[in-house]
């Protein structure tokens, strides 16, 4: 049991975009900042389900080391429960204790190889210290049991992308807006920020997006981006006068606005 001395402060990333794209049910990973707070130690007399639910709420509440002070007194009352040990291994995952996180999420798949939310949560693991290639293999996984989990797959081209891989980057995010159009629109810009190593990556995945939004027929979106890449000083922006997909946005006059106003590239 993690004692609540070793409280430790982490910093807000997402894992969805990065962006992973924000989780579509509270078994997937969404990390955050714990508040400082103490609950009450879990009843001894309290059921497996009843200390279960604790945790889920106090994980809720972002108060991950209570959370799994009550799983861990649900696992003692129902052993070898999958869903429990991904839920710890959330709670460590959010604590940025990747070693504790792996170990709980690779347990809880050696119970229940069908529990696709495990195998996004330990890509989510991987990706967080920087193994691509593993977190790529582990949302293949997930997407395998789950194909219509949006998140899955924006988790997936977020490893490509920082994989340098842009091709499969984009085909994945293109897969996880048509399963659910709105999902970068619900991803903080703070969070895309930390999974990027440079502006000129950040211009990038911004002008991928564009791209995808204006090849779906979302101008509003494309247009947002595309000033976003042109604002972080996107080096190829040229390349909307010839890329097939702003082919029905170039007949915008929004787009002739944007481009004759051309944005300064915005530097810190």
């Amino acid at each position: 049991m993690l004692s609540r001395s070793h409280r430790v402060p982490i910093f807000s990333l997402l894992l969805l975009l990065a962006v992973p794209a924000f989780p579509q049910n509270s078994e997937q990973v969404q990390v955050g900042p714990p508040p400082m707070r103490r609950a009450a130690p879990p009843a001894p007399g309290a059921y497996a389900e009843e200390l279960e639910r604790a945790g889920d709420a106090l994980r809720a509440e972002k108060s991950y080391l209570d959370a799994i002070d009550y799983y861990e007194a649900a696992m003692k009352k129902a052993p070898n429960t999958a869903s429990l040990l991904n839920k710890m291994g959330i709670c460590y995952l959010q604590l940025q204790r990747y070693k504790e996180a792996r170990k709980l999420l690779e347990q809880s798949i050696k119970m229940d190889r069908s529990l696709a939310v495990a195998y996004n949560n330990l890509g989510v693991v991987y990706y967080s210290v920087h193994d691509y290639g593993k977190a790529i293999h582990r949302y293949e996984k997930a997407i395998l049991l789950d194909p219509d989990a949006a998140s899955y797959y924006s988790n997936l081209a977020a490893a490509y992308f920082s994989s340098k891989k842009y091709a499969e980057a984009a085909l994945n995010y293109g897969k996880a807006i048509e399963l659910d159009p709105d999902i970068f629109e619900r991803t903080s810009r703070a969070g895309v920020q930390a999974q990027i190593s440079s502006p000129q990556d950040l211009a990038r995945f911004d002008y991928v997006m564009a791209k995808l939004y204006a090849k779906m027929g979302v101008a509003d979106r494309s247009l947002k981006y595309l000033r976003k890449a042109m604002e972080e000083g996107y080096k190829d922006i040229g390349d909307v006068y010839k890329d097939g997909e702003f082919a029905q946005l170039r007949k915008d006059p929004r787009f002739a606005e944007l481009m004759a106003a051309k944005p300064p590239a915005i530097t810190e």
